[in-house]
Order: structure tokens, then C-alpha cells, then sequence
């Protein structure tokens, strides 16, 4: 019998070494994919968010074009129109002000 004891641990250590190796290289593959699987998902997540943005940026303008009366526009763009006109005229007077301490 002690003759037998040396060659069955021979013979687990010789099964068991590539079992071990297998499941290293199984766990290996493992992890290199589930890498691979999280770059792709976190670039499909971002193409998804992007596409959805500029979605709604094309309906925020549709709506703009479709319910919002002429009229109000218009009187939006004078509004804005004589306002920037009148920061204009602002600073012309503050270019001015130096030029009359001289």
C-alpha cells in the first residue's frame, strides 16, 4: 500500500496542475470580456444620450416654429433689437469719457 500512496498523489497532481491552469485561462477570458462588454455599453450609453439630446433639441425648435405666433416674435426681436441698441450707445458714451479727459 505505500507503494500505491506516492503514485496517486502523482496521479492528482498531474490532473489537478491543468484543471488549475484551465480555470486561470477560463478566468482570464472571463474578465477580458467583461471588459470589452463595459467600454462597448458605456459607448452605446453615450451615442444613446447624444442621439436623445439632439432629438430634443429638433423638437424644442419644431415646437418653436409651430407655436409660437409671428407676432411675438417679432415683437421679441424689437424688443431685443432696441435693447442692443441701447447697450451701443452706452458704450460709445463710455469710449467717449476718456477721450474728453484728455
Amino acid at each position: 500500500m505505500e507503494a500505491m500512496t506516492p503514485t496517486m498523489m502523482w496521479w492528482i497532481n498531474a490532473v489537478e496542475a491543468p484543471i488549475v491552469a484551465a480555470l486561470f485561462y477560463m478566468i482570464h477570458g472571463l474578465r477580458k470580456d467583461l471588459d470589452a462588454r463595459l467600454e462597448t455599453k458605456d459607448t452605446r450609453q453615450t451615442d444613446g444620450l447624444a442621439r436623445t439630446r439632439e432629438e430634443l433639441a429638433a423638437f424644442k425648435l419644431e415646437v418653436a416654429r409651430t407655436y409660437v405666433p409671428l407676432s411675438l416674435i417679432r415683437d421679441v426681436d424689437r424688443r431685443m433689437t432696441e435693447q442692443l441698441l441701447r447697450i451701443e450707445e452706452k458704450l460709445e458714451e463710455m469710449r467717449r469719457e476718456p477721450e474728453g479727459r484728455r
